[in-house]
Parts: structure tokens; C-alpha cells; sequence
């Protein structure tokens, strides 16, 4: 694994932001900006939720909305804060804060049944707002979902010397296959991350789940996919594996089988 120490410093957080157009913003109880897209609809509505380091404009977010326009349905994207949008520093962000902000986002946009989309870390805050929410969520889509993805995928990878650097600075840049920019590793994601964890136990999760996942990722193995699906307490549960697949799944094709997904659970 190839890594670079990094002095944390303000200037440095902003290494990921990502410039688009606002579309609208709310303030959170904590004073934090963040920005969104509502879409008015019929129900279930779809709300979005990205992954780390992503933001609400990327190709699969706008093909959803592409989607639920061309049916009527109610839609909502957004921003954590730390990315895109909306306000604060990536490198402050950690589990805690990004699901507060979904949540926030879903009780303050969003009505009656709700169907949820998650894209890899995406996946992980899908569920939890699921576990915090079940009486509101009808169905969860997972893209290369990554439940527990900062111990497992991460904290339990990392050599020791990427540890040491992690205990003793706080934090250090991991080269990623599929941004640009390096991911910004603190040690306040890794330790918030465990008060998060669900994979260790049945999920108390009864709502249907489809799970996409490509066998050539190499950022989330597909096996978590399979691991989650066993996981679930909700006897509706697929899984769908894409041969050829990354870790984006943004190819015609995968976009075809999201909508797919999305469109069976909206019908449940």
C-alpha cells in the first residue's frame, strides 16, 4: 500500500473540494451548510447517498435523477459536509457527522416511504439510517456497498508503519484507483468508525435489499456484498454481481441494472 504523511493543516483539508452549482442549502443544528437537490414527486422517494469523497453531481446521482424525473417520482441528492457543496473540511468529517447529515436530510426533505440508494461508504450510511429510521425506509440499493469499510477496509490493512503514522500525526493520504486526489485518512474516522459497526451481528434491517457489486473491484472485494446479504434480517435480499465490474459501475450497463434495482424496490 502506497501512502504520504501529511501535516494536517486547513489548507491541506481542502485538498477535495469540488466545485458546482448550488442548488438549494439548509443549516444543520451544528451550524453546518449543506447543500442539496429535492426533486417533487410521487412516493416512495429515492434519496441518494454518496461515497466518500464523492458528491451529489456525479454520474450515478444525476442518472437517478434522470430516472425519477422520467417517472415522477420524489428525489432527493445531497452533499455531505466536507464534500462538494456543501460547508466545512473533509478531513473533520467522520461516520457520526456524514450520518447525522443524511438523517438530517432525510427527515427535513422527505416524506412517507422512502427508497435509499448508497454507493459504497454511501452503502454503510444507507443502513444506518435504515437502523435509525426502519419505520420510514421501504427498500435500500447498495452500490459496492462498504459497511464497516474503516476497520475492515482500512484499519485492518494498514501496515504497521501507516498505523504509527495514524497514532502519532492523526492522519495521512492514501492513493486512491478512483479519484484524483489521494484520500485524506484521519484517526478521528478510524476511531468514530467503531462506534458504527454492524457487520459483526444480524442487521435489524426487514426492509428489501439489492446489492450491485463488481468482481474486479479492488477498493470494496464483492465478497463484503455476499457477507452483507447474509448479515441482513430481511428475508428479501439479492445480490448481483457484475463479472466485468469495478469499483464505479458506471458503464451503461450498470447504470441499466440500477435502475433496474431501483425501480423493483419502488413496486414492493
Amino acid at each position: 500500500m502506497i501512502y504520504r504523511k501529511l501535516i494536517l493543516t486547513r489548507a491541506n483539508c481542502h485538498i477535495i473540494k469540488i466545485e458546482a452549482a448550488v442548488v438549494d442549502t439548509m443549516i444543520t443544528q451544528d451550524g453546518e451548510r449543506i447543500a442539496y437537490y429535492h426533486l417533487l414527486g410521487r412516493k416512495p422517494c429515492i434519496m441518494f447517498c454518496g461515497g466518500f469523497m464523492s458528491d451529489m453531481t456525479g454520474t450515478r446521482s444525476m442518472a437517478l435523477e434522470k430516472f425519477a424525473r422520467k417517472r415522477g417520482q420524489a428525489f432527493t441528492r445531497f452533499d455531505y459536509r466536507g464534500h462538494g457543496q456543501s460547508s466545512g473540511l473533509f478531513c473533520e468529517g467522520n461516520i457520526s457527522k456524514w450520518k447525522k447529515d443524511a438523517i438530517t436530510v432525510l427527515d427535513s426533505l422527505t416524506s412517507g416511504p422512502v427508497v435509499l440508494v448508497g454507493s459504497s461508504m454511501g452503502g454503510w450510511i444507507a443502513l444506518l439510517i435504515a437502523l435509525a429510521r426502519p419505520e420510514r425506509i421501504v427498500g435500500i440499493v447498495g452500490v459496492a456497498a462498504a459497511p464497516d469499510f474503516t476497520e475492515d477496509l482500512m484499519w485492518a490493512k494498514f501496515e504497521e508503519n501507516i498505523r504509527h503514522t495514524l497514532v502519532t500525526e492523526g492522519v495521512y493520504l492514501e492513493n486512491s484507483d478512483s479519484f484524483d486526489e489521494p484520500y485524506i485518512i484521519t484517526m478521528d474516522l478510524i476511531e468514530d468508525g467503531r462506534n458504527h459497526l454492524i457487520m459483526r451481528e444480524p442487521i435489524q434491517i426487514k426492509a428489501p435489499v439489492r446489492l450491485l457489486h463488481g468482481m474486479r473491484d479492488t477498493s470494496v472485494p464483492y465478497q463484503l456484498s455476499i457477507i452483507l446479504a447474509d448479515r441482513l434480517e430481511s428475508e428479501d435480499v439479492q445480490v448481483h454481481l457484475v463479472k466485468d465490474g469495478g469499483h464505479r459501475l458506471l458503464n451503461d450497463s450498470d447504470l441499466t441494472l440500477l435502475m433496474r434495482a431501483t425501480s423493483d424496490l419502488l413496486e414492493v
